[in-house]
């Protein structure tokens, strides 16, 4: 589900720190909070509870991240407590990495293999397909034994699947076809 609100959240604070020229290090920042809060329950459940005033989360906020970073990300943290959306931080993170991504023309994506790819073989993939798309592509490789063979490339919304399971089913359908 697309959260407009947070997109709007993000792409406000990708305006502020395409101003200041501080883009990577806020994305960094925001990265690196998103981690804190995903990895300590304790402190997730009361920036989400409603049981604990938003005067106390801002204050928490100040306490936590006060000179550790920068000033116009934890004001948007506090933003965000105020308004009641700080249970959008992980969708803004994704959707301000997309942007910074979008920015330096590069695309994301993984590829699939029954076993894992060397990291030549990877490089060459992005390679390739950094010319077929005219971006910077990164691959990140995941391991799933039950393709058999080959490899499944997922560039946002774009597929392309050499996997020998795929292959096999398809001459399955075809033997299926003409048998029936």
């Amino acid at each position: 589900m697309i959260d407009v609100t947070a997109n709007r959240y993000a792409d406000a604070l990708f305006q502020l720190s395409e101003e200041e020229n501080i883009t990577e290090k806020i994305y960094s920042e925001l990265h690196d909070v998103v981690d804190i809060v995903k990895n300590n329950k304790d402190l997730e459940n009361v920036l989400k509870s409603p049981l604990i005033s938003k005067i106390e989360k801002v204050e928490l906020i100040e306490q936590l991240f006060s000179n550790k970073i920068n000033n116009h990300l934890k004001n948007f943290l506090k933003i965000l407590v105020e308004k009641g959306r700080i249970n959008s931080l992980k969708t803004i993170e994704l959707t301000f990495k997309q942007l910074l991504n979008d920015k330096n023309n590069i695309i994301e994506g993984t590829v699939v293999s029954a076993i894992p790819m060397s990291d030549e073989k990877i490089k060459q993939l992005e390679s390739n397909l950094s010319k077929k798309y005219n971006k910077n592509v990164t691959l990140e490789n995941k391991v799933d034994k039950t393709i058999l063979g080959g490899v499944l490339v997922r560039l946002g919304n774009t597929q392309i699947d050499g996997t020998v399971k795929t292959r096999l089913d398809n001459i399955k359908d075809q033997l299926s076809q003409v048998i029936s």
